[in-house]
Order: C-alpha cells, then structure tokens, then sequence
C-alpha cells in the first residue's frame, strides 16, 4: 500500500498496481480497440497490461472474455473449416432412381457451334452419366434434357437434385415434376458437395476432354467420346463400371477389335442361337452384378464416413441462437482484401437434423435460402 493505492509484488519483485473493475473495464477496451489497439489475443492483452504494471484477480480471462465478444475479432477470424457434424450419406436404392444434375459453363472459349455449357445428369446408382452441350442452358433446355434424355431412355426418376440456380428451379420444372411425381431436392447454396456425385463427374469430364481436344473450340465434338471413356471406366465407389451396371456386359472397345481379346475370338465362332443364349445369360446375371456394386458402394461409403467423421468438431445450433455466416465468394465485395471473413450476426430461425439452418437477419427478414451449419458459428454479444 503507498498513498491509499494497493499495489501487488509480482514474482520478479517489480510492484504492480491492483485497479478497480471500471479501470480494468477502461485498460482493456483501451488496448484492444483503443488509438493503438490490435484486437489481439485475451493472452495477449493480459500480457501487455501486466507488462504496462498493471493488475487485478480476474485480469487474464476478463481480457479472453472481451476478446471472444468483440464484433470485429468474430467477423475477421479465419474460417472454421472442421464439419460440424458427421456426413450424411446419400444412396440409391435402385438403377436410375435417384438423378443429380448440373451445369458446367460458362465455358471460354466457346465452342465452334456456338456452345458455352454442358447439362450433365449421373445416376447415383450405377453412376451412368448423360450429358450434352448448349449455347445456353435455359428452363426450357433443362425440361426437354430430363424428358428426353433421363424420362425417355431409363423411366421415370424417384428423385431429382439439382443446385439453386433459376434455370433448375422454376414453374416450369416444378410443373413437370408434379406431373411425373418425382420428388425434386435442392442442395444448399454453394455447398457442391451436397451434390458430390455429379461435382465428381463434371471435375472428371472436364479433365478427359482437356485432355482430348486438340483445338480449344472442338470440345463440343470430344463429348460423346469422353462419355463413352467415363462409362467404361471402373468407378471406385461401385467397383464396376457404369456400363455394366446397364447393360449387364462390358462395352467393345477398339483395341479389343484391333488385336483380338478372347471374348471376341470366343465370340466369333458363335452361332447366332448360342451367342443369344450367352446374352441372355449375362442379363440373368445383372441383377448380382448390381447388388455387388450396391454392397460395394455402401463399405466404401462407410470408409470415407469414418474418414470424415475423424474430422467433426460438433457444433449444434438451436432456434434462436446468434450466429455469424461465412461471406460467399460468389458475392463481389467492394473492399476486397479488406472484407470480413463473416457477416452478420443473423439468429437461427429453424434447425434441423441434417445440419441445415434457416436463419433471419436481425430485423426479422428471412434469408432467402437455408445454409449449411459448416458456413456459420456461434455468435457472442
């Protein structure tokens, strides 16, 4: 004690003056956001006040509390990239049950007829992909692709999922999907991987025709080849490819043709009533080829489940709850490199189950779509 004032022998003998919870108030708003304050660290903060000769009981996690209640701290802190909760997997019970669709475009340079986009649909379970290219890809040229294309050739879908975009969600999609009781999904706003199995085959179509064209505008033509060399490709998630989960035998290919595989030579000495009789039997044997691409499927779902889930840092959120959104990078912000990492606070309006939020700003205003729990985190005021 020296003049009223109390004063505390910190281990290295210097003297450090205890302050009230008003100074304290004042020490710590001065040097986290003060003339020279730099939203450090409550660590941080509590360091550079003791160091200054300052004390008081409480000090360190004062300084961790402000520090976690800052508006400033929370919108430019790095993203949280841990899942916040366990992958939810998705599978088809059957062949051509259950499609996603995609578009890839616009493309540059476009190709030589004029095409910028490529439409492209999979079937989650036999992961047939059908695709095809547009100048542009409209509500109407979405509608006529699923009839002829998916409708016209495999039956009637159980489930259609598509993105957000106004050519995959319109009255006129909507109409069609009543009419043919198909049920239509939408993944979250710029979450690709809600979507995945077609994300996969649009990253891998681009890479074949890359590959395959030799003048940057005959892409459009390179297509069809690339298609075939899809389906005929051993995917890892079924273990077979996709054409045989069709049609129940593998495609001829050229250099089976070339130099003759024995299945040709076998072939070749067939009669006509002895090779319809191999077919028939290969047809008979599809529907175990698919219940082992099926069981395939599901173990490799499994190991890439267990994989993810090492990941989870759970995060759960309740209706009412504060939280701050991940800016979107489809959005152009005026301040570039100075832009916050998140926005808000937004409250949770509605949770559910798999991890989806309908959140509104803090007027009330409901966000026009649901977010994932991945892009958002909790908010301290």
């Amino acid at each position: 004690m020296s003049g009223g004032t109390l004063y505390k022998r910190n281990h290295d003998m210097t003297l450090l003056r205890c302050v009230d919870a008003k100074e304290a108030n004042h020490m710590i708003e001065e040097v986290h956001e003060g003339s020279f304050g730099t939203h450090a660290n409550g660590h941080a903060m509590a360091r550079k006040i003791l160091r200054a000769g300052y004390y008081w009981l409480t000090m360190e996690s004062d300084c961790c509390v402000h520090v976690r209640k800052c508006h400033k701290c929370q919108a430019f802190a790095d993203n949280v990239n841990a899942p916040p909760h366990p992958l939810n997997v998705m599978s088809a019970p059957w062949p051509f049950s259950m499609w996603g669709i995609d578009v890839i475009g616009a493309i540059e340079p476009k190709a030589s007829n004029g095409h910028r986009f490529i439409l492209v649909a999979i079937d989650y379970f036999t992961k047939w992909v059908e695709a095809a290219s547009y100048t542009n890809v409209t509500r109407n040229v979405v509608v006529r692709f699923i009839k002829k294309e998916i409708i016209c050739r495999y039956g009637l879908p159980r489930k259609i999922i598509t993105d957000n975009g106004t050519n995959l969600n319109n009255k006129m999609m909507g109409e069609m999907c009543e009419e043919f009781k198909i049920q239509h999904h939408n993944s979250t706003p710029y979450r690709p991987k809600m979507n995945g199995a077609v994300e996969a085959a649009n990253k891998n179509i681009k890479k074949i025709i890359q590959k395959m064209t030799v003048s940057c505008k005959d892409w459009h033509e390179m297509l069809p080849f690339a298609l075939h060399g899809y389906r005929t490709s051993v995917r890892t998630s079924t273990g077979a490819t996709p054409f045989s989960l069709v049609y129940g035998m593998e495609a001829v290919l050229p250099f089976e043709v070339e130099v003759p595989s024995l299945r040709i030579l076998a072939e070749s000495g067939l009669k006509e009533s002895e090779w319809a009789q191999t077919r028939y039997d290969q047809l008979n044997l599809i529907e175990g080829k698919r219940l082992t691409a099926m069981s395939h499927g599901r173990l490799y779902q499994q190991r890439m489940k267990s994989a993810f889930d090492k990941k989870v840092r759970l995060r759960k959120f309740h209706e009412g709850d504060l939280v701050l959104k991940k800016m979107s990078h489809a959005v152009k912000d005026h301040r570039g490199k100075w832009a916050p990492n998140y926005e808000g606070p937004f409250v949770v309006k509605r949770a559910f189950s798999g991890g989806a939020l309908v959140l509104t700003n803090m007027d009330g205003e409901e966000l026009p779509s649901p977010v994932n729990s991945d892009v958002v985190k909790r908010y301290y005021a």
